[in-house]
């Protein structure tokens, strides 16, 4: 069954409770987004804040899929650049979808959804992210159509010894 997904979801507890369950789960599965396992949602809960500040001033959305069931399943943060020579592109954050939810092609949807929401922002030519290497998450993005435009190598330090590139990828809209 397919995510059902819905940008600027009204912020309140289910919103924090969904975002802050996934973060963790994905997170303690391996997932690169900002944490390192073991870590609960009292870890995550202070960028989550950031998030919202980010989303209350317009600077950031939040795209959320939710499963047959409702729940939160996957995400991505979509923030606005301020620079005022590179408001043309956005940056794609935080992109999560639930462990239990692997394999079943909703990466590849909420990435499309990403897209087609972005394609409605005034003035935005195309989606910027960057992807931890190592991880295969680089690939995955390719396969969505985003274009490896960069790399840092050992950018990342995950534990002392294991440095990783920071890969940085775009994804043209027009």
């Amino acid at each position: 069954m397919a995510l059902t997904f819905e940008l600027d979801p009204p912020a309140g507890p289910g919103l924090a409770s969904g975002v802050l369950s996934l973060w963790a789960d994905v997170s303690n599965a391996g997932g690169a987004v900002g944490f390192v396992p073991p870590v609960g949602v009292d870890d995550i809960r202070p960028q989550w804040v950031a998030h919202l500040t980010a989303m209350a001033e317009g600077r950031t959305r939040l795209l959320v899929g939710r499963d047959e069931d409702g729940r939160i399943a996957a995400t991505v943060f979509l923030q606005h650049n301020t620079h005022r020579l590179m408001t043309h592109w956005i940056w794609a954050y935080t992109v999560m979808v639930h462990p239990r939810h692997q394999g079943k092609g909703y990466g590849r949807e909420l990435m499309a959804a990403a897209a087609e929401h972005a394609r409605t922002f005034d003035g935005v030519e195309a989606i910027r992210l960057t992807c931890r290497g190592g991880t295969g998450a680089d690939r995955f993005y390719a396969s969505c159509g985003y274009k490896e435009v960069g790399r840092v190598p050992g950018a990342i330090r995950v534990a002392e010894g294991d440095d990783r590139d920071d890969v940085i990828m775009l994804l043209p809209l027009t």
